[in-house]
């Protein structure tokens, strides 16, 4: 059985930094592509970034609201994926999920049901 493990969470002032964790154990495979989600309080499930193998080296994806500020990285072993948030501001906050595949569709990358397994969620809070 996989789990997916999240870390890093916590409350800081706008400006900030924080780094979340997304641990894998269990019964783990070579992902093909891992992930950070956020939800907000009354919003959607909103897709944050995400690192996919091409097959030659990783290539990385984000929403426009947070490129420049974040950055997705990941372990060797795939067995670990991170979420560097810079500058954080206070429309970040929200419960953030860590997902992950071991295939994905063209162009699918940004769909939460594209994932297999999930986090149970970190809460960030950004405050003003």
């Amino acid at each position: 059985q996989v789990q997916l493990v999240e870390s890093g969470g916590g409350l800081v002032q706008a400006g900030g930094s924080l780094r979340l964790s997304c641990a894998a154990s269990g019964r783990t495979f070579s992902w093909n592509t891992m992930a950070w989600f956020r939800q907000a309080p009354g919003n959607e499930r909103e897709f944050v970034a995400a690192i996919k193998w091409n097959g030659d080296n990783s290539i990385t994806g984000y929403r426009d609201s947070v490129k420049g500020r974040f950055t997705i990285s990941r372990d060797n072993a795939w067995t670990t994926v991170y979420l560097q948030m810079n500058s954080l501001k206070p429309e970040d906050t929200a419960v953030y999920y860590c997902a992950a595949t071991r295939s994905i569709m063209s162009g699918a990358t940004m769909s939460g049901p594209s994932y297999d397994y999930w986090g149970q969620g970190t809460q960030v809070t950004v405050s003003s």
